[in-house]
């Protein structure tokens, strides 16, 4: 046998591979990419809105009264800087200056921030600031990165491993005592000291934030990579004294916030580290959260995932009957997306993470926007701040819009990578 082909079987044959291929392609849908321009452009609106009435830089948006007039904080409050964030974020997604003039002067209202160790969500207020304006625009800032780093470090006890949240306080039933409490929340702040590592060279912050980031996966996680909010430990021995909530319906229960802010920040963490139980850790706790059977259709969490379990009763004041639906909680919904995002970037399975978190935004796009009517302020609407403490529930809230629309840019940057 000839095992020669000749030159005209070979161009029937790449004729016929054409064929097959042209076929295949044909069959299979083409992905459009979204266009979230008309939601950019709601948001330069509303915005715009937004500093028509918040003159004082020192005095930054957060949600609605119940009069549905604007309500602020000051730079010491933990949501301080994301408003900047925002101005940070629509200079990046417009291209426009005036965006940028703004976002200079609502971010450096937050100087003093950068040496005041009062609490832990410093990194919040920096980084979604100074941070965004470091990455965007003004490297300059790097040196309030740094020292808002190492007034963070102060925070850190060697014996425990990790950073102390809050001071001595008590707990829901007013006799349990946290004299190092440690919550979910904190690991979203070593993004901070990750990037003040490598911009200072000074491997302490580094060391730091993974510390916390390994006592935080041995002690705040259960078997199936839910969390607990709060872990108090002692001081002394780093020993763990108690494992409960200040925020979700239940100590067991399943706080949706919570999860997104530890999905976002073990995600953060393999970023810096390339440390693969760190990716690991994060695409458990994505699989956890987009299986919870409790996880609505529309892929907005209810404020806890537990809230409607049988057995599950609150453990502090909490009058079930006010409520005859439980609220969903938007903001939990648009940072989950933003990790997202950023996961399936690193993940084996990609797609998946990224098919969901396109999900969730389009979601929030087509049902939890704000009606300009009744909300002049806000993008989105329909989130939660703390139902134990019966304030901000189903309202608009400023991190809710700061990681809608980080998650619209990272997708932005996805597709167009892509």
């Amino acid at each position: 046998m000839n095992k020669t082909l000749k030159r005209t079987d070979m161009t029937k044959l790449t004729l016929y591979a054409l064929a097959i291929l042209t076929t295949i392609i044909a069959c299979k849908p083409v992905q459009k990419k979204r266009d979230f321009t008309k939601e950019i452009q709601f948001a330069v609106s509303q915005t715009e809105h937004t500093l028509a009435v918040a003159e004082d830089s020192t005095r930054i948006p957060r949600t609605l009264d119940k009069n549905r007039n604007l309500t602020t904080v000051g730079i010491y409050n933990w949501t301080s800087g994301f408003f900047a964030g925002n101005l940070w974020y629509l200079y990046k997604l417009t291209n426009d200056a005036k965006w940028k003039t703004e976002a200079v002067k609502w971010t450096e209202a937050l100087a003093p921030i950068q040496n005041w160790s009062g609490n832990h969500d410093v990194g919040f207020m920096i980084y979604c600031s100074y941070g965004n304006g470091y990455r965007f625009d003004n490297k300059a800032y790097e040196e309030v990165i740094i020292n808002t780093a190492n007034a963070l470090s102060k925070r850190f006890n060697p014996a425990v491993g990790a950073i102390e949240s809050w001071d001595y306080r008590k707990a829901w039933d007013g006799q349990t005592e946290w004299f190092y409490p440690v919550i979910i929340d904190n690991m979203m702040n070593l993004e901070l000291l990750f990037e003040a590592s490598e911009l200072s060279g000074e491997s302490s912050y580094r060391d730091i934030a993974v510390k916390h980031a390994d006592a935080t996966m041995k002690n705040h996680y259960r078997d199936d990579y839910s969390c607990y909010h709060v872990v108090d430990y002692d001081e002394k021995t780093g020993a763990v004294k108690d494992k409960a909530t200040c925020q979700g319906f239940t100590d067991e229960s399943s706080w949706a916030r919570g999860q997104a802010w530890g999905l976002y920040g073990y995600t953060l963490c393999y970023r810096y580290t390339k440390d693969k139980k760190y990716l690991a850790f994060a695409e458990n706790i994505a699989n956890y959260m987009l299986n919870e059977k409790h996880l609505p259709d529309d892929m907005v969490p209810l404020w806890d995932y537990h809230v409607s379990e049988p057995g599950f009763t609150p453990e502090w004041a909490y009058d079930a009957s006010k409520y005859s639906t439980v609220p969903r909680d938007a903001s939990a919904a648009a940072i989950t997306a933003s990790a997202l995002f950023e996961l399936s970037q690193y993940s084996n399975n990609g797609t998946y993470y990224s098919e969901h978190a396109l999900a969730m935004l389009e979601s929030l796009s087509a049902h939890y926007m704000a009606n300009p009517a009744d909300n002049k302020y806000f993008v989105l609407d329909h989130s939660v701040g703390s139902i134990p403490h019966g304030v901000e529930i189903d309202v608009p809230l400023v991190y809710a819009d700061y990681y809608y629309l980080e998650a619209i840019s990272r997708y932005n940057d996805l597709t167009k990578n892509k």
